[in-house]
């Protein structure tokens, strides 16, 4: 009697890349710039929201910088950073990426570090009337007033980077390429993907871990905003 060959299974029709905190990060940022950006055009008493939609912003940056040393796969830097070389190979080239592609890849560091130089420039900013950030009393003022014009001056780096972030996002979607979703649930086609490609590990491990990151951080955030709120000058 012959053994009977077991049926292969079906492979799945997508793959998870997107971890949840990854994710939470991602839509976090995108809201607390949003706001950020209203309420300093506001002015007025909305600058306290400007002061704690900003440090949160901080917040998120220091934990995606973490996130990129200890999360999952493909929410590590070493996975999508890449040389400016085998950039310019990929963009003469293009191939089937999981995660970052290179111009992906460099789009992230760009944007964490322009946006996490705006929130770092925010601590010891202040508008010489009612609003100041945390640190702005206890640096000079000469110093604060630097700090301040710098922050002023990187808002016009901010706007292009989003632009050309949003511009990207609608010139791959143009071309077939499914990016917006994805970050939503976490899932890839695929057919999108290359033929070798694990799924990112998003579990309770990973979750948990994240989570014990984020009470740390929001620990530190808390910290700050209080020290913003409760300077001397400010709304409350």
């Amino acid at each position: 009697m012959r053994t009977p060959i077991p049926t292969p299974l079906p492979e799945p029709a997508a793959l998870r890349i997107w971890d949840l905190p990854t994710r939470l990060f991602h839509a976090a940022l995108a809201l607390c710039l949003i706001g950020a950006v209203i309420t300093v055009k506001l002015g007025g008493a909305w600058m306290d929201w400007h002061v704690r939609l900003g440090i949160t912003t901080l917040c998120l940056i220091v934990f995606r910088v973490i996130w990129g040393f200890i999360g999952p796969r493909y929410a590590r830097f070493s996975q999508f950073v890449v040389s400016p070389a085998r950039t310019l190979a990929y963009f003469r080239s293009p191939d089937k990426r999981a995660g970052h592609n290179p111009l992906g890849a460099w789009s992230v560091l760009g944007m964490l570090i322009v946006v996490g130089w705006q929130g770092f420039t925010g601590l010891f900013a202040n508008d010489d009337i009612l609003t100041q950030g945390p640190f702005a009393a206890r640096v000079s003022q000469a110093v604060s007033e630097r700090l301040t014009g710098l922050h002023q001056f990187n808002e016009n780096f901010l706007y292009a980077l989003v632009g050309l972030h949003l511009a990207a996002i609608l010139f791959y979607t143009l071309k077939g390429q499914r990016l917006m979703m994805p970050m939503v649930h976490g899932d890839v086609a695929r057919d999108a993907l290359p033929a070798v490609c694990p799924p990112a590990q998003d579990d309770w491990r990973v979750r948990g871990l994240a989570l014990v990151l984020a009470l740390l951080i929001g620990t530190l955030a808390w910290w700050l905003i209080g020290l913003a709120l409760n300077a001397p000058g400010t709304f409350n």
